[in-house]
């Protein structure tokens, strides 16, 4: 082996903890591997080199005899002879069967560049599957909240075999493949060690336990597809879009697990004459040029009926007028927002010949009125050179 620093071959401190030790061997590892660098000599010993830097410094003991004598402590007896298994490296091959550690990290490596090894099958128990359910509500019942019956359809418990699968009067028997452990083993001797692939049972499906008589109901699944009402409290404040969660309510579990989630996605119909932002409720209202002109009190709707409310004269299109506490209820139960009434002056599109002489004769007192709309009309002319 040349004598170069350990450390720094793997690139940490004198004084690296284990983990950081092992971090960095994983890193460079990957990195130089001959797999990913195929041809490369160079990459092959550098992989050389940090594998014999690893297999030192990942031991306590052996890490402490060259931290006190060098590489000197490892020339007898094949560190650099040929000492990592029978043939070393360059007699044909890597075998790191020897070493301490090796194997799990190894495995780690090997199941990130394919998709095997310490792969774990799960044969325990797992939740069911959640279910998804759309509603769709009005926007008063969005607002003040409703109870809805919905009715969902899912896997239930086949009440013929109890959920087991088999006939009744027999049970599950434990796979002659896995032997009950719903995973098959194989090992394989490589030139880079001994790999483990693990996969699901094919004769069980990961189950552990195959069944010989299955339910005729059921037909061997333990469960049966039914439809069931389930009533859903909606409280009140709630949006286009948000989501309620019933737990329990979805699909069963596997092997004992618990069942699913419900998840209702909440839709609000568009209202007639109300749009929400928020808390608060928006209405655009029509008045009268009368009304804008002289003031007046006028009937406004709510989400909680008509209420009175008194506007100003000169009332510009545009005018925004707040009711407080007349807008949506706070989800939290906490107060309401408010509606905020936008009016605007509706013109109205056939007109008596009273109304039309009352209206020219407003135009001519107009005209001789030296108002705001006169000069503003005159500014229009100077602005535009007329």
């Amino acid at each position: 082996m040349v004598k170069k620093d350990l450390y720094e071959i793997l690139g940490v401190d004198r004084n690296a903890t284990e983990e950081e030790i092992k971090r960095a061997y994983r890193r460079l590892a990957k990195k130089y591997h001959p797999d990913l660098n195929p041809g490369d000599k160079e990459a092959e010993q550098k992989f050389k080199e940090i594998n014999e830097a690893y297999e030192i410094l990942s031991d306590p003991q052996k890490r402490a005899q060259y931290d006190q004598f060098g590489s000197a402590a490892f020339e007898q007896g094949g560190f650099g002879q040929g000492g990592f298994g029978q043939g070393g490296f360059g007699e044909g091959g890597f075998d790191f069967g020897g070493f301490g550690g090796f194997g799990d990290i190894f495995g780690d490596i090997f199941s990130d560049f394919f998709g095997t090894g310490r792969r774990k099958t799960e044969t325990g128990p797992q939740k069911g599957s959640d279910i998804r359910y759309d509603l769709t509500l009005t926007f008063e019942e969005a607002a003040f909240g409703v109870e809805k019956e919905i009715e969902v359809e899912r896997f239930e418990e086949c009440d013929m075999c109890k959920g087991t699968g088999a006939k009744p009067g027999t049970k599950p028997e434990t796979c002659p493949v896995c032997h009950g452990t719903g995973e098959v083993r194989t090992a394989q001797n490589t030139p880079f060690g001994r790999i483990v692939n693990i996969r699901t049972c094919h004769r069980c499906h990961g189950e552990g336990k195959v069944i010989t008589d299955p339910c005729p109901k059921c037909v061997g699944s333990g469960r049966i597809r039914k439809r069931r009402k389930i009533k859903v409290n909606i409280p009140a404040g709630i949006d286009d879009g948000q989501m309620l969660t019933l737990r329990g309510e979805g699909e069963p579990g596997l092997r004992g697990g618990p069942r699913g989630d419900l998840y209702i996605v909440i839709h609000v119909k568009p209202h007639h004459l109300f749009t929400r932002d928020g808390y608060n409720v928006l209405l655009k209202m029509p008045i009268s040029f009368a009304d804008a002109a002289l003031g007046a009190e006028i009937k406004v709707p709510t989400l909680d009926g008509t209420v009175s409310y008194k506007i100003p004269e000169g009332t510009q299109t545009g005018t925004k007028f707040r009711l407080r506490g007349k807008g949506i209820p706070h989800i939290n139960g906490r107060g309401r927002g408010d509606q905020i009434v936008e009016v605007y002056i509706e013109v109205p599109k056939k007109l008596t010949e009273r109304q039309k002489e009352l209206l020219r004769e407003f135009k001519k007192l107009e005209g001789e009125d030296t108002s705001e709309s006169k000069s503003f009309f005159q500014r229009m002319k100077d602005a535009f050179g007329g």
